[in-house]
């Protein structure tokens, strides 16, 4: 928070600007800008489908941003829900008999220190998740998974703590691609999707084939060996457009400008 008491004096008092763009983000307003501007760079012709591209990259975190202020209901439904991820309950709080303290309830009281801890990282996690930041090697940060077009233009955000793998992402990512075009439904889907060996998976394929999508996905080296060691029963090899996978450094140019935002560098 101690950023936001940096703003010039002339926008009016830092907690008015921090609670304006604060609702604006929970009414939308951003995201329907943005669909704004893709159905006008549409309209124009700007933008193409015929060959999307889809990575990620970390959003290193200031130490302060983990201080995300959480509603007390939604923080209990992020710690109950990974608790149950867990498979473990949070410890209960040991049990008090009226009168003097029982051997049981010393014996409870000795063990609540660590049973407040773990209390204690289950809340910083549930914060953290709700802020979408992670632990990764890098510290604390964020991760951006997005959809870009040919010429790089950005069609679809997902934002992730910094530790979430890319490949369960692909498929969350693309289905929030819609294009406006002059009449009927947005478009949503591309004629091919291009994306590194982290994307490679059977799961992705198939979701691909099923949507009639071409894959440039090229596959990873183990799933090459596990295929060949199945026979013929592995299936057949992967093929995919190598001059079409040169073009995806689109979605890397898009990344890199993006970052030359200082405030998106630094959360």
């Amino acid at each position: 928070m101690s950023g936001w008491r940096d703003v010039p004096e002339r926008y009016g008092p830092w907690s008015t600007v921090y609670s304006r763009l604060k609702g604006w983000a929970r009414a939308g307003v951003f995201q329907g800008l943005m669909s704004a501007l893709i159905a006008e760079a549409a309209g124009r012709g700007l933008v193409g489908l015929e060959l999307v591209s889809v990575d990620s990259t970390i959003v290193r975190a200031h130490q302060d941003s983990a201080g995300l202020a959480v509603a007390g209901e939604t923080l209990d439904a992020l710690e109950q829900a990974l608790t149950e991820e867990k498979g473990a309950p949070l410890a209960k709080q040991p049990p008090v008999w009226g009168g003097a303290p029982q051997p049981e309830a010393d014996a409870a009281e000795a063990g609540r220190t660590g049973a407040d801890r773990a209390a204690a990282r289950y809340r910083r996690k549930a914060r953290a998740k709700a802020a979408g930041l992670g632990r990764s090697r890098g510290g604390l940060s964020g991760k951006i998974h997005a959809a870009v077009d040919r010429a790089g233009f950005p069609l679809a955000f997902v934002l992730t703590p910094g530790q979430a793998a890319d490949c369960p992402q692909f498929r969350t990512v693309l289905e929030k691609v819609r294009v406006p075009g002059p009449v009927g439904r947005p478009r949503t889907r591309p004629d091919a999707m291009a994306a590194d060996k982290a994307y490679s998976s059977k799961a992705n394929r198939v979701y691909l084939r099923k949507r009639r999508i071409t894959a440039v996905i090229p596959e990873k080296s183990d799933q090459q060996g596990n295929r060949k060691n199945k026979g013929s029963a592995g299936g057949r090899p992967v093929t995919f457009d190598p001059d079409s996978y040169k073009q995806r450094n689109a979605v890397e140019r898009c990344f890199q400008k993006l970052k030359t935002c200082c405030g998106l560098a630094t959360r």
